[in-house]
């Protein structure tokens, strides 16, 4: 479900919700664009827009001035392109992710541009072509370190024969050369330097053979504010899009200059009073040691809260920064208000994460919760939570 209301109203029957300023996407989206000059966006919006909602996110950005977008997967990127299909809107979009036998003739037909690690994914890109009448729009990946996606250097050279020889009988155009990169968020660690280097060579290599990509591209959040070197022609960044910082050990969203744009929240089902040595949720994990005030929040693991926060998860109510009691449920977990929450009342809103500025939790305080990162806090919200945009910009 998705609205776009005042940050006052909910959703019909909602007991949380999702709050997600498109002005601090676009906010986020220009900052990028000028900490890489030189270079064109792609805002990356894979995972339904980390989470925020996929063709608001992308009609934002590119409002903004992003000039690309990327998803990871093929379904994603028809479902995006049919969207802003619908809103007149038709910029180059990239995916990267599709297993042998994947409708290509589709993706022809939308016009996405497709990547390729492999022989094989050419091979399959040109038929499709080919059965099309079309050319495709390919970006060849090379893998400088990631391990990951991409071939190998010394595979590289096949790959671009691979590619050159579609490119001859017309079958497709190879766009862009790319790569990802593995420790940017580590600013002094020398492995984007080695990576930089591998790719440049992986362009000469290219060259020599006669292929001159329209687009290099190598930066993504990390690199395209920490790493000048890897913009080349085109950054692909992603959770900076969303105003989380892709390393808060090298600086928070604020020093950064990003505003975070999801603000997650739900309204209490539940509060009474309980007595000191009440145990509390499944395996009796925690204990109220004195009398006090529990709280309901109707959010739990299947809305995307880890259940590794529990006994830990932080939460604001009535602005007073409390955390997760006992083990977050499927569906609610619990919150101990202590002795100041004998005013708390059912209804009251309990922020799980915000922007941080009025001193509440933020996705990276969950992610330290969780031992994990920002990028999964948002992502992994469920679908039952409805997002609601607000967009201040718009409405001023």
């Amino acid at each position: 479900m998705t609205t776009t209301e005042p940050a006052t109203s909910w959703p019909e029957g909602a007991t949380a919700r999702a709050v997600v300023d498109l002005g601090a996407i676009r906010h986020n989206v220009r900052t990028l664009a000028e900490k890489a000059p030189t270079a064109q966006v792609m805002a990356v919006v894979k995972s339904d827009a980390y989470g925020h909602g996929l063709l608001r996110v992308a009609d934002a950005a590119l409002d903004a001035g992003a000039s690309w977008l990327g998803v990871a997967q093929l379904n994603e990127a028809l479902e995006l392109r049919a969207g802003l299909d619908a809103t007149g809107l038709r910029p180059p979009i990239l995916t990267w992710l599709f297993a042998p036998g994947a409708p290509l003739s589709r993706a022809l037909a939308a016009d996405l541009d497709l990547s390729a690690s492999a022989p094989w994914a050419v091979q399959e890109i040109a038929a499709a072509a080919r059965e099309a009448g079309r050319t495709a729009r390919v970006h060849l990946k090379v893998d400088t370190g990631m391990g990951r996606g991409g071939a190998r250097p010394e595979a590289f050279g096949e790959l671009l024969d691979a590619a050159a020889r579609a490119r001859a009988e017309g079958a497709v155009d190879v766009v862009g050369i790319w790569s990802h990169l593995a420790r940017a968020d580590e600013p002094d660690h020398p492995a984007t330097s080695e990576q930089t280097a591998v790719f440049t060579a992986a362009l000469d290599q290219a060259a020599r053979r006669g292929i001159q990509p329209q687009v290099r591209h190598l930066g993504q959040s990390a690199g395209t504010l920490f790493h000048p070197d890897t913009h080349f022609d085109l950054v692909r960044p992603g959770i900076s899009v969303y105003g989380l910082t892709p390393a808060v050990a090298a600086g928070s969203s604020a020093e950064l200059g990003l505003r975070p744009a999801m603000r997650l929240e739900a309204r209490l089902t539940l509060v009474k009073a309980a007595p000191a040595g009440t145990p509390v949720s499944y395996g009796h994990t925690a204990r109220t040691t004195t009398d006090t005030t529990l709280a309901v929040v109707p959010l739990g693991y299947s809305d995307g809260l880890p259940r590794i926060a529990s006994d830990a998860g932080p939460v604001s109510v009535r602005g007073r920064r409390l955390h997760v009691t006992g083990r977050i449920c499927m569906d609610q977990s619990v919150v101990d208000l202590g002795a100041e929450g004998a005013d708390v009342r059912e209804g009251d809103v309990a922020v799980v994460f915000g922007d941080g500025s009025d001193g509440g939790p933020t996705a990276d305080d969950w992610a330290a919760a969780s031992g994990t990162i920002s990028y999964e806090i948002v992502s992994r919200l469920g679908g039952r939570v409805p997002r609601v945009y607000v967009d201040p910009e718009r409405d001023q």
